[in-house]
């Protein structure tokens, strides 16, 4: 866990402005600075900064937040992963952890660096050997020129080749003075039983895997003899900087095509990836022949919510896989899927059809998912009731996945006519199954410790309105202006309003803005003093990204209206007190209608079971919380009409 005071350290000396100018063309409007959105693609600039605030907010796309949260989203590094990025920059020594080790934290950093220094080195040593070896050029550009691969899509993509020798590389690289340890660690050597040393790679052409920053983190080797019985790839072992289940093959060169486009081609291999960007299509990513991961989804939603799956015509494969998807619909994305006739895969029906057919062929045959797995099962179900009935469930199973309840229902509704089936009947297995999700799933976002910035639709989950939430946004927008400021009989503005919200019995519906509210709590019981940066510059990244969206909406207004209209939100004069207090009013509103309704429905169960002291008593009750209604409502109207 990183002191608050170190994250405080580090976003003091990153300046908004500086950091998302290495990115972004900012020219100065006012008080703020704007430029064109690096998180969407847009033509006139909707992305704003507030040097004064720290923070950044896109009105065209919703991303907002500190500097922190900029870097965690355009370079898809974790918190931590940006904290420490900014904190190189900015020369900020990094905090040791608490029972660790300060040689065993160094030995570990000192391994890391080893690791990359010797990625570095390796990629360029594979890449030479084909280009300048006589048994690179021979074999292994050969094999890729055969493949149809252009020498600008070899060089892109830094395609190798390793010696068919048992010491070639290993040789090279103790030239170069990297220790056996270090070779071993990275997966380019390895040991026999004897403790001899030798070549992962031998014979292979060489694939790069780049981290989505563009670093060297692994390597992949294909072997080309037809009969050598060893596997068909080596992949690098897990290491300091690798771990492939949160790793794509090609996001790197694909995070800009994405972002134009607003969608990714999935695909499952290293050849498939190259193959589409010599067609011209840069969106695409690969699994690299694993399962879907959830942390593969996570880096996919960094940069978009629209897939599409390419698939050859396997409809075995395509079964397997359908798992995979499951969890791209749970994750809210929308979810494509395209197949490719007689047995071809992204690589082959590129090549077979050229690049504008190839195109063409991509845009016109992508299918929903849902519809397409109907279709793809009811094949098999045919006129077997019980295989039906399986068949439903499982359909049934993936809409329940889906987080949007509008998209759910058409889905529903279509199923309903593919199936043949009641669609009531399908709307109550939709409901068994989705039973729990999104509680659990709000649950788990709303835990204080820090996590990646949420992207939309995790957030647009919590962002769901109830009933209350015009007014708790904008309480929770003063408690962020004015928390801070002296209330007179208070020990500030925000002990005001919580001190009043407990006396009216008064609580939050909403979970971000309860969220909000419960640090504001916290802060007050600790006695600690607060400001607005406190919450832009906040550890929990939920707290930070909606408190920057809440600023960034009312530093737009004032800049607008604040001239104009001589609107003065900087203080807690007469009119602000009264807007809190009339937001109070609404809040406290709001919970006796909900209690009048829960007391009307005690009510008709009591008269249909004829319990007259049941009936007596909430008689009694919904007396009290009318009269307390009419008070309020006159209150209510004071405050407005004054």
């Amino acid at each position: 866990m990183i002191p608050q005071s170190k994250i405080d350290e580090i976003l003091n000396a990153a300046s908004i402005e500086e950091v998302v100018g290495d990115y972004v063309r900012l020219k100065r409007r006012g008080a703020n600075l704007s430029g064109l959105c690096p998180f969407h693609s847009e033509k006139t600039p909707s992305f704003s900064v507030s040097p004064a605030k720290g923070i950044f907010k896109c009105f065209g796309c919703g991303k907002a937040g500190n500097a922190v949260n900029f870097v965690m989203e355009h370079d898809s590094l974790t918190y931590i992963e940006a904290l420490r990025n900014l904190a190189d920059r900015y020369r900020i020594d990094w905090p040791q952890q608490e029972n660790v080790n300060i040689d065993q934290e160094r030995a570990l950093r000192s391994e890391k660096e080893s690791l990359q220094i010797l990625n570095n080195w390796t990629a360029d040593y594979f890449a030479n050997e084909l280009w300048e070896s006589e048994e690179g050029k021979n074999i292994g550009l050969s094999y890729f020129e055969e493949r149809g691969f252009r020498t600008d899509i070899i060089k892109k993509f830094n395609l190798g080749y390793s010696h068919d020798s048992w010491d070639h590389f290993s040789n090279a690289a103790n030239k170069q003075q990297f220790s056996q340890d270090v070779l071993l660690k990275g997966g380019l050597v390895k040991q026999n039983d004897q403790g001899k040393v030798y070549d992962a790679y031998r014979g292979r052409v060489m694939f790069v895997i780049h981290g989505s920053s563009g670093k060297v983190i692994a390597f992949a080797g294909r072997q080309l003899k037809k009969d050598d019985k060893s596997a068909k790839y080596v992949n690098s072992p897990e290491t300091l900087l690798y771990h492939k289940s949160n790793e794509l093959y090609g996001l790197y060169f694909a995070k800009n095509a994405i972002r134009v486009n607003d969608f990714v081609y999935l695909v499952e291999g290293y050849t498939d990836v190259i193959s589409m960007h010599q067609a011209g299509v840069e969106n695409v990513v690969a699994s690299s022949g694993t399962s879907l991961t959830e942390n593969q989804i996570r880096l996919i939603k960094r940069h978009t919510d629209n897939v599409t799956v390419l698939y050859d015509g396997d409809a075995a494969g395509i079964k397997a896989s359908l798992r995979g998807i499951d969890m791209l619909l749970e994750q809210g994305l929308n979810v494509k899927v395209l197949l490719f006739p007689d047995g071809d895969d992204p690589d082959s029906y590129s090549k077979k059809v050229g690049a504008e057919a190839f195109q063409n062929y991509l845009q016109k045959e992508a299918r929903d998912f849902i519809l397409f797995k109907v279709n793809l099962l009811l094949t098999d179900a045919a006129h077997d009731p019980l295989k039906k009935a399986q068949v439903t469930r499982d359909i049934v199973e993936s809409i329940s996945k889906i987080p949007d309840g509008i998209k759910r229902m058409a889905f529903i509704r279509e199923c309903a006519i593919l199936l043949e089936m009641n669609e009531q009947l399908l709307i109550s297995e939709l409901n068994k199954s989705r039973a729990g999700f999104l509680t659990q799933k709000e649950k788990e976002w709303i835990a204080t410790e820090p996590k990646e910035i949420p992207h939309e639709e995790e957030l647009a989950q919590l962002m769901q309105n109830t009933p209350t939430y015009d007014q708790e946004h904008y309480i929770v927008k003063l408690l962020l202006l004015h928390g801070d400021k002296p209330a007179e009989g208070y020990i500030n503005v925000a002990d005001f309003i919580l001190k009043k919200m407990a006396e009216d019995e008064v609580e939050f519906e909403h979970e971000v803005m309860r969220l909000l509210l419960n640090e504001f709590k916290t802060l007050l019981l600790k006695g600690e003093t607060f400001s607005t940066q406190t919450f832009t510059q906040n550890a929990n990244t939920i707290i930070s990204t909606a408190s920057a969206g809440l600023l960034a909406v009312m530093h737009e207004m004032s800049d607008r209206w604040v001239t104009k209209y001589d609107i003065n939100m900087e203080h807690p004069d007469e009119i602000f007190m009264k807007d809190v207090a009339s937001a109070l009013l609404y809040l406290e509103k709001h919970h006796l209608t909900k209690l009048l309704d829960q007391v009307q429905a005690e009510l008709k169960t009591a008269q249909e079971t004829q319990k007259d002291a049941d009936m007596s008593l909430n008689m009694s009750v919904y007396k009290l919380l009318k009269e307390k209604q009419q008070v309020l409502s006159h209150k209510i109207g004071a405050v407005i009409l004054h």
